[in-house]
């Protein structure tokens, strides 16, 4: 479903912690890292979509959500030709995107990146709000930083379990039960059988 300009509805997802990190997955066979995004079905609202979305890639359903905000307008992204599947070429000319503001009020252990068949992360981690944009594969990198700018006033107030800390001491990161946690390496998931790879370019654009 394309607008008359060739752009593709679609919506993304900022998914926050209670620290106010976000949800940074890994592109499936790639060193691409990326939000959760997908396109908009016919007769879908873009929050019905975003909810779809979200629990085909991150396996997460609406109780485990709270929605906070979202973007005002479309923002867009053209895709470049070799990104394209062939068929598509032509009228085809990138994405138009809503983006969501979501905070996690369910577990980590909710998330399940094998919720379908057709996985589109195989590792996912917290990450620093501003994401480091030079992971991020090139043509997105614009939206990205629009969507980041014009979500980040509505960002929820984090409550540091202990303000009184002496100068100096080590600052403690906690998980919700209210003790230290340290600092994970990405959760990995294992692709499913005859995807492994070690592939660093990203696969065509969903047309």
């Amino acid at each position: 479903m394309l607008d008359r300009d060739g752009f593709r509805p679609n919506v993304g997802v900022v998914l926050l912690n209670a620290r106010n990190q976000v949800f940074w997955g890994k592109r499936l066979r790639t060193h691409s890292w990326q939000f959760p995004q997908g396109g908009i079905k016919h007769g879908e609202t873009p929050e019905q979509a975003m909810f779809r979305e979200l629990h085909e890639e991150v396996g997460l359903r609406p109780e485990h959500v709270q929605v906070i905000a979202r973007t005002r307008d479309w923002l867009r992204y053209e895709v470049p030709d070799h990104f394209i599947r062939k068929e598509a070429r032509g009228h085809y000319r990138g994405q138009k995107q809503i983006w969501f503001l979501l905070r996690l009020v369910g577990r980590d252990s909710d998330m399940n990146l094998r919720a379908t068949d057709h996985p589109e992360f195989d590792a996912w981690r917290w990450n620093d709000y501003w994401v480091p944009l030079d992971v991020v594969i090139e043509f997105k990198r614009n939206v990205y930083e629009m969507a980041l700018t014009e979500l980040s006033r509505f960002l929820p107030r984090v409550h540091h379990p202990n303000r009184y800390l002496r100068a100096g001491m080590r600052t403690q990161r906690y998980d919700d039960s209210g003790f230290d946690a340290p600092r994970d390496p990405p959760l990995v998931v294992p692709p499913p059988e005859g995807l492994a790879g070690n592939g660093v370019v990203p696969g065509p654009e969903k047309a």
